[in-house]
């Protein structure tokens, strides 16, 4: 039966594999044909050229994005244009942003901000009030400070949560995830949802189809609607090659009943805890939330749903159910801080994101700590984090040993000398491959949720996160900051001056196509 399963995942793969090469044939046909006719096509071709790297220039991509895409064009001219074409950034279609911007504003209606929580973050320090206003100003989800937040520093023990939490399901379960793979972790996971979608509860999945091309077997979503399980299925992959593949559904979350949410790095698959073995030790974090927060979710949840769906729900439905948590006395500071969850779409040419990280950086005074699989960035984070190590602060980054990808650790590794020789400390977690996106700053700032320090969560995939601000869990977060230090290998300079020429070499090219991995 297993060996069926990837006969069925891999047939599909092959297949797009085919039509991708056959594609590619027919434009070198093409362009054997129009070689007759040289003079000409050679002055096309240099006019095509010429127009691209004119928009490249022109565009709002960063400086690193357009350089890594000028060059192979002005190298390869005809399969340049062709690649950039069909890859090259966001060009969704005008009719998709059309769909999306009716979204968002639907998502703006529906998050009403809480009462004097803006100014009360405001009142206490402006520049968390000033990180706060332009996450509810530019990505619609505001604060709020009648939430739990409960830090998990693994794989293993955000499953026991998730498996507890949706057994409590009485009205709705709403899953969106990058990644869901057959095996021990899904499969738990669906008897539950399968038990409680027979009860009469809402249950919802939603997959990203290139995450899960080699996970999952084609129509998969067949499947779990015949189960009772709605289903819906984020870009799917087709046999033409096409720029909208770009934008991806890298998101984690679950919602049970408004009342409990779960973000972080983790997918629903058997290596995010240690099932089986990939990579040595895969590490990874997850935060639980209970409160009124719970809301910003749903509504994230819903409007990928309607996206996907093309429909537009009541969310206000879903709104009666959330948790309203109870207010303190006189206004006064809740003891569990202030927690702002917020999504990143690469539709509305606002990079949230980054913002969030440049936001949480530029502000620290004492310390920041921070774990990412990937560390690929660009001038602005480079800067801001090499700014902070030289003004005092103690910067320190926690990236893998053991990679998922050689070439994209290579390019992270690239990074080093810079960041090292600026006095940022750099470790790799020895163990196996830290998958963890998290900073914790100050111990009053910290943020948990699926944003790579990479082009493409920064820019490309619709991504989520939660910013927090004095919240008990910072500490945590700290701690078990502080833990993974005890087994890793700090990288020194006099390590980095070691490094055989042929491989800086190497790495330095590599790193200036690192906008395009």
């Amino acid at each position: 039966m297993n060996i069926i399963k990837r006969f069925q995942k891999s047939k599909r793969i092959i297949l797009l594999i085919i039509t991708a090469v056959i594609q590619i044939l027919v434009f070198v046909g093409l362009i054997q044909w129009f070689s007759h006719y040289i003079a000409v096509f050679y002055g096309f071709n240099i006019l095509v050229s010429l127009v691209a790297v004119i928009s490249i220039l022109n565009n709002k991509s960063k400086s690193a994005y357009k350089m890594a895409w000028i060059i192979p064009i002005m190298l390869f001219p005809i399969f340049g244009v062709l690649f950039y074409l069909s890859f090259g950034g966001n060009k969704t279609g005008r009719q998709v942003r059309k769909k999306m911007q009716s979204i968002m504003q639907q998502t703006a209606e529906a998050l009403r901000p809480a009462d004097g929580c803006l100014e009360l973050i405001q009142k206490q320090d402006d520049d968390a009030g000033n990180q706060s206003r332009y996450l509810q100003e530019y990505s619609y989800y505001p604060p709020y400070k009648n939430t739990v937040t409960e830090y998990h520093a693994g794989g293993e023990d955000k499953f026991a949560r998730l498996k507890e939490e949706l057994k409590k399901a009485e009205h709705f379960i709403f899953l969106e995830y990058f990644i869901i793979e057959e095996g021990y972790m899904w499969n738990s996971i669906l008897e539950i949802l399968k038990e409680k979608a027979a009860k009469g509860v809402d249950v919802r999945v939603i997959y990203d189809d290139m995450g899960c091309l080699k996970t999952l077997p084609y129509r998969y979503d067949k499947r779990l609607e015949r189960m009772g399980i709605k289903c819906g299925i984020f870009h799917p992959v087709t046999l033409l090659l096409s720029a909208r593949m770009n934008n991806r559904d890298h998101r984690k979350i679950a919602v049970i009943d408004g009342q409990t949410g779960f973000v972080g790095g983790i997918n629903l698959a058997d290596e995010y805890i240690n099932e089986v073995d990939k990579y040595g030790h895969w590490k990874d974090a997850s935060l639980i939330i209970k409160g009124q927060a719970v809301w910003s979710l749903t509504v994230m949840f819903l409007s990928m749903w309607d996206y996907i769906k093309g429909i537009k729900e009541d969310m206000e439905f879903y709104h009666t159910y959330s948790q309203s948590g109870e207010e303190n006395e006189n206004g006064a500071t809740p003891k569990e801080g202030f927690v702002q969850p917020f999504g990143d779409s690469p539709l509305d040419d606002e990079p949230v994101g980054e913002a969030v990280y440049l936001n949480i950086i530029n502000k620290a005074k004492k310390y920041v700590y921070i774990t990412t699989p990937y560390l690929i960035i660009d001038d602005g984070i480079l800067n801001a984090l090499c700014l902070a190590a030289k003004g005092g602060v103690d910067v320190r980054i926690i990236t893998p040993y053991h990679a998922d990808k050689w070439y994209v650790h290579a390019v992270s590794r690239s990074y080093y000398h810079t960041l090292v020789a600026s006095g940022v400390k750099i470790y790799e977690y020895v163990p196996g491959f830290i998958h963890s996106k998290t900073f914790a700053v100050d111990d009053e700032y910290g943020v948990v949720g699926t944003i790579n320090m990479d082009y493409r969560s920064l820019y490309l995939h619709f991504e989520c996160g939660v910013w927090m601000y004095r919240c008990q869990c910072i500490l945590d977060i700290k701690r078990d900051f502080e833990n993974i230090m005890k087994v890793c290998k700090e990288i020194t300079t006099e390590e980095l001056k070691k490094m055989p020429w042929p491989k800086v070499l190497g790495i330095s090219i590599l790193r200036v196509f690192a906008p395009l991995m």
